[in-house]
């Protein structure tokens, strides 16, 4: 029975458990039912995996109708890869979540924080196992929903202003990607994915596709923050409760990479999407100025949450060169950072979020002695501070090691060089809050000589992300391998050549 329905459970569960932990109000029960179910999606998600890796593509048919009919929910190693990311980083957070949120969030309210953290996971779940476009959209809007939610729960009331511009900018890539999936139906009268991709191969270049295929590039990249259209994003992770940042940064424009990376591989077909529309120097463009415009940005920046923010946009730029890369390599380096980055940037805001609960503020001069007074998290922020940078043994540089390798292939030696360009910067923003923690004195007043260690329950998770960070660093195997299989998969079923050096 659990195997049988197991590529429908990790949306089942989170979606029927959610309303059942407003139910329970404010106990330390709810923290603890929101975090079982959390991890047992993780649990699913780990066999799915393994279950995609021997056995390939698993189907499951809701409700017993099958494809193109009805609705089918698809796993395969692409996907399988990036939902034990999402999962296994909203298990961490919600740990982390306890101490967090009596902090930064009204009592009152934590029932309705566990409700949209899981909703919210059912969303991204669904998003990633749905093998239905327009249920793709419905999954994205359940999750959207709910972030929003999220991002307006803090105390401090910019939240709301920060939320309602996600709000807008959200409502706007959503519009824009039903707009492009009713196109497709229009043309094509299916909305499975599969089927589409047969029936737009046998179109062959209609212009309804082609507007088709704009509107729902567009709305995809509105809702991962590619630059220029990643304007919602620094408000929101900057005013966001810490917890929620965490879990967002870590998964939801990361889920959004791979809709894109779906899209074009799976339903246009990567030889219709770069040869015949020519989106990879589009993309490829537009992932070199956010990867330097948005690391510029970071290091002008005072708070840290916003550093982390334009550095997330920075990061996003990784993921798309590799995707603009077109060939297995690229493509692989690209998913490999989409995990990667989830357990980088999951750390270093879980860091931040404890000097927040300690200090009260996460401006870069409350960081000022913070590395004697704080040891464990800023050890912490310093391991996945490396990470971003891509220093060897660390997961960073397992990424963009695979970037440049693919840039290589293809006799990029500039693009390799833009790559490791771009990791300078980020030792500049990072190396600033360094500085601060490591080499600069506390400020001589009382509050701040009253300043301890974070609470265990913020540490352990933190320092999961982090040691993880390390192990995936030097043991390579697994990721490498799932990416790899994923990336061969991809491209097989895309009907694509690799670019030619």
């Amino acid at each position: 029975m659990f195997e049988q329905h197991l590529a429908a459970l990790p949306i089942i569960i989170p979606l029927i458990a959610a309303p059942i932990a407003l139910i329970l109000g404010r106990s330390l029960l709810t923290w603890g039912f929101a975090t079982l179910i959390s991890a047992w999606a993780c649990y699913a998600s780990w066999h799915l995996l393994l279950a995609a890796l021997s056995e390939g593509s698993l189907s499951y048919a809701m409700g017993g109708w099958p494809p193109p009919w009805g609705i089918e929910m698809r796993v395969d190693a692409a996907n399988a890869f990036v939902l034990l990311a999402v999962t296994a980083v909203s298990t961490l957070v919600l740990v982390y979540s306890k101490n967090s949120i009596e902090k930064e969030i009204d009592s009152a309210q934590h029932p309705l924080f566990y409700t949209a953290h899981l909703l919210c996971l059912a969303g991204l779940s669904g998003i990633l196992v749905t093998g239905d476009a327009f249920n793709l959209f419905v999954f994205l809007e359940i999750s959207s929903l709910a972030t929003y939610t999220l991002v307006s729960l803090a105390r401090d009331r910019r939240c709301l202003t920060a939320a309602f511009r996600y709000l807008v900018m959200g409502t706007i890539g959503a519009t824009f990607i039903l707009i492009g999936v009713g196109m497709l139906y229009m043309k094509t009268g299916t909305l499975n994915m599969l089927d589409l991709a047969e029936r737009i191969h046998l179109a062959d270049g209609n212009r309804t596709i082609n507007t088709g295929l704009a509107f729902i590039m567009v709305g995809v990249s509105i809702k991962l923050a590619l630059f220029p259209l990643h304007a919602w994003l620094p408000p929101a992770y900057t005013h966001a409760p810490s917890a929620v940042t965490a879990f967002l940064a870590s998964t939801a424009t990361k889920v959004a990479v791979y809709v894109m990376i779906r899209f074009i591989f799976t339903i246009f077909g990567a030889d219709y999407v770069f040869r015949e529309m020519g989106m990879d120097l589009i993309l490829m463009v537009l992932a070199i100025v956010a990867i330097f415009k948005c690391s510029y940005m970071a290091t002008a920046q005072s708070n840290v949450k916003t550093v982390l923010a334009y550095s997330s946009v920075a990061q996003i730029g990784y993921m798309v060169l590799g995707v603009s890369l077109v060939s297995v390599t690229g493509l692989m380096a690209g998913l490999i950072h989409i995990f990667n980055h989830a357990l980088m940037k999951g750390a270093l805001f879980m860091a931040v979020g404890a000097v927040f609960y300690r200090v009260g503020s996460v401006d870069i001069k409350a960081f000022r002695g913070l590395g004697k007074q704080m040891p464990l998290t800023m050890a912490a922020f310093t391991i996945a501070g490396l990470s971003i940078i891509g220093v060897p043994l660390t997961v960073g540089f397992v990424s963009k090691w695979y970037l440049v390798t693919a840039a290589l292939e293809q006799q990029h030696w500039i693009l390799a060089f833009l790559v490791l360009a771009g990791s300078l910067l980020a030792v500049i923003y990072i190396g600033r809050v360094l500085e601060a923690a490591y080499f600069q004195s506390a400020s001589d007043d009382a509050s701040a000589a009253e300043v301890k260690e974070a609470p265990w329950l913020m540490l352990i998770p933190m320092w999961s992300l982090v040691i993880a960070n390390i192990y995936f660093g030097i043991e390579t195997s697994i990721t490498t391998e799932a990416a790899s299989s994923a990336s061969e998969w991809l491209f097989q079923n895309s009907k694509v050549l690799e670019v030619s050096p």
